[in-house]
């Protein structure tokens, strides 16, 4: 695995330039979005420290719409993007300058309280639209860079799409779904690029997006002159969800646009930790999964990502996770080393894109970074066995 010096001369672990910027960033990128409901600043504190630090992660990903989930009692929009930046300011103007840190404006989401906490005081009464017109850009992006404390975000990301797009594991494009009133790709884009010149914005990336989407972009961006902007797309990825290994890997690959997957571990339950396949012999392996713990997020939250949770996950979802996690440990890792390394194994990633992973626990946070020391790719009967499960049921966790 490749390393760079970052400006001071601390290592960075896995560096690859994202998508075709110059912007590098290391294999691993810590996702934040536990960080002010199942994560107190103290315990965010210490991952940011771990992962940078210890780890070589120079990577952050955040957003103005965590923490999740959105249902906790203790929630409230920012409040990430507020721990992310008191950590930022704990360290000082040369270390920030050695991360890139990522953010996300949301995308259609009307009466939002997301919008609502783009002001001080936030406006209640009524809450404002979420929506990806020129005005909602510029105030998300400001009020961002108020709560991270920083001069600048290194990549400002369309969390969602303002057109209506089937999103977050479903699978059918409804028609009637259609809005008339869709704020047009190129005002964002104008937007985005009005910032860039400012300063406050150093590359732009898309999450949740399609392949016409990615399209509209690259047009968008090539006609204002920023092709070279638009770097990365964040969409979900894991054994549970393939979808991007077809037409949006076909288009990145020709856009040079790199992927940074989301969810890779399905919110916890690729860890093993829920699966009835969950000890792993010490006698053929140094590490037991860990625990399931009333903390845990499917304990916490049952209701949250439904798709993924034991309580609601389809049958074909908990079967295939049965399979993987005997399949990693027949090959002597837990499963959520498997699932990570398997992202690794995917071009979209190792060359130009980085896996967030994230962890309610510095425990977890351990495991699932271990798996980067590691330089040796998992084998061809490995990923053969993973596709054999995969065959028997593509992306379960996806509806209709």
């Amino acid at each position: 695995m490749s390393m760079a010096l970052a400006a001071t001369g601390s290592a960075i672990k896995g560096a690859r330039k994202l998508g075709g910027s110059d912007l590098v960033v290391s294999e691993a990128c810590l996702g934040t979005m536990t960080f002010g409901v199942q994560n107190s600043q103290e315990d965010a504190f210490a991952q940011l420290k771990f992962a940078t630090q210890e780890c070589g992660v120079n990577f952050i990903d955040t957003a103005e719409l965590y923490p999740v989930p959105l249902t906790a009692p203790e929630w409230r929009a920012g409040v990430t993007e507020t721990i992310v930046g008191n950590y930022l300011n704990s360290i000082g103007k040369k270390a920030r300058e050695e991360l890139v840190v990522a953010t996300k404006v949301a995308g259609y989401f009307p009466n939002s309280p997301v919008a609502a906490e783009r002001y001080v005081p936030p406006k209640i009464d009524p809450m404002p639209d979420c929506r990806l017109d020129a005005v909602s850009i510029r105030t998300a992006c400001d009020a961002s860079l108020r709560r991270l404390q920083t001069d600048y975000i290194d990549l400002m990301q369309i969390h969602w799409p303002d057109r209506y797009l089937p999103v977050f594991g479903q699978l059918e494009f409804k028609h009637d779904n259609i809005r008339d009133n869709d704020v047009p790709i190129l005002e964002t884009a104008t937007a985005l690029k009005d910032l860039m010149d400012e300063g406050k914005i150093r590359y732009i990336g898309l999450s949740n997006e399609s392949p016409y989407g990615v399209g509209e972009w690259i047009k968008a961006c090539e006609s204002l002159g920023i092709r070279d902007k638009l770097v990365s797309i964040q969409n979900s990825y894991s054994l549970l969800d393939r979808r991007f290994d077809a037409d949006l890997a076909e288009s990145c690959a020709h856009y040079n646009i790199g992927l940074l997957p989301w969810s890779v571990l399905a919110g916890g339950l690729l860890s093993g930790k829920y699966s009835n396949n969950n000890k792993l012999s010490s006698s053929t392996h140094s590490s037991k999964i860990i625990a399931v713990t009333n903390d845990s997020r499917f304990q916490k939250y049952p209701e949250y990502m439904s798709r993924w949770s034991p309580a609601t996950a389809s049958a074909a979802t908990l079967a295939a996770v049965e399979e993987y996690s005997r399949i990693a440990q027949e090959n002597n890792i837990t499963p959520s080393q498997l699932a990570i390394a398997f992202c690794r194994s995917k071009r979209f990633i190792s060359d130009n894109g980085s896996i967030i992973v994230g962890a309610t626990t510095l425990e977890q946070l351990k495991e699932n970074l271990s798996i980067f020391e590691n330089d040796e790719p998992l084998s061809e009967e490995i990923l053969e066995a993973i596709n054999e499960v995969h065959m028997k049921c593509r992306d379960p966790s996806c509806s209709l």
